[in-house]
């Protein structure tokens, strides 16, 4: 998701075609079998995180709404500008 804005950790949206609202928990995420990123991870909300078996992954482009904003200080900002925004492929594998 080079030069777009990540939404912070505690968002919480609802996906295009989506029933069940979802809580951002990870961003830049990536698949350890079919080595593909994801902007997202979440879980359902209200209910949490439940098992690794349940976390749902998405592209900001899958999002339909933004129904809660979570908390974007300096430093989220900063973690975004330095180490989301990159091409580096940092993230820990799920």
């Amino acid at each position: 998701m080079i030069g777009k804005r990540y939404l912070p950790l505690g968002s919480v949206v609802l996906l295009k075609e989506g029933k069940k609202e979802l809580m951002i928990y990870g961003r830049k995420q990536r698949d350890v079998e079919t080595k593909k990123f994801f902007d997202y991870a979440a879980c359902l909300y209200p209910e949490g995180h439940i098992s690794k078996d349940h976390i749902i992954v998405f592209n900001h482009e899958s999002i339909e709404k933004v129904l809660f904003e979570g908390l974007s200080n300096d430093v989220n900002k900063l973690y975004e500008e330095k180490v989301l925004m990159t091409k580096d492929e940092h993230r820990i594998n799920f």
